[in-house]
């Protein structure tokens, strides 16, 4: 079985992200970029499941400018055995990403995907439901513990009530919680044999799909600042400030 591994290129999780003055976007000038924690969670499912004789071969894909193919080193340095870049400038939706990982998917003739739950950088969750939709497959979102067995895959996941096991038919779409597992330190090593591992590029725009997009940013801004707390001396106190403002009548 050949696992999908879709993955992004997003600004570090430990960078304090900074609008830009006009408020048209995030200033990624001089910012640390990674792979997005969530994939890397995705890739190193993936490779476990390689390791435990389940899969065969492990694919990563991703999309984006040239530089996207650091998300893709970064995955192969964890044990991904290869890459495909879809060059593409510009913004993409999840729908346009769901598009595109759909045709993928199809001419790789994948048993599995495996996606992060969502993106830390605009927190849509939308793409892995998104493809499970396009494909007509199986899906399980959330997922906390992925077993093979046999024809199927056994998901566990996180709902408020606590925990839901499915059992999905191959192939399926599983998108990664952070509670899977703990993603492997890559090694100097294995980085170093990354650098060798293939990455076919191609552009998006040769896929002849509709990957324009449907939304548009009026603007981005800060959250507010929140104000200083203060202490109060006593639960008497405490009363008479919340009726102060208006909280307790």
């Amino acid at each position: 079985m050949k696992i999908l591994v879709p993955v992004k290129r997003v600004v570090d999780a430990n960078v304090k992200v900074r609008v830009k003055s006009d408020g048209t976007g995030v200033d990624l000038a001089n910012v640390k970029m990674s792979i997005n924690p969530f994939d890397e969670i995705a890739v190193e499912e993936a490779v476990r499941l390689k390791e435990h004789g389940v899969a065969t071969e492990v694919v990563v894909v991703t999309i984006g400018a040239p530089a996207s193919e650091e998300a893709l080193r970064a995955a192969l340095a964890i044990g991904a055995d290869r890459g495909v870049l879809l060059e593409h400038a510009g913004e993409i939706e999840p729908l346009g990403v769901a598009k595109a990982l759909k045709q993928i998917a199809v001419e790789e003739a994948v048993g599995l995907v495996i996606l992060g739950k969502q993106a830390i950088d605009y927190d849509c969750d939308q793409t892995g439901q998104m493809l499970a939709g396009l494909l007509g497959w199986p899906q399980a979102t959330f997922a906390s513990k992925v077993v093979i067995e046999g024809e199927r895959a056994v998901v566990t996941r996180e709902v408020d009530a606590g925990h839901q096991t499915l059992s999905l038919r191959l192939p399926a779409i599983v998108t990664a919680d952070l509670r899977l597992n703990e993603p492997r330190y890559a090694s100097l090593p294995n980085i170093m044999k990354a650098k060798k591992k293939p990455i076919a590029k191609r552009a998006l725009a040769s896929l002849g799909l509709d990957t324009a997009p449907r939304l548009e940013i009026l603007k981005m801004a800060d959250p507010p600042h929140r104000k200083a707390g203060a202490k109060l001396a006593s639960t008497q106190d405490l009363l008479k400030n919340l009726k102060q403002q208006g909280v307790l009548a």
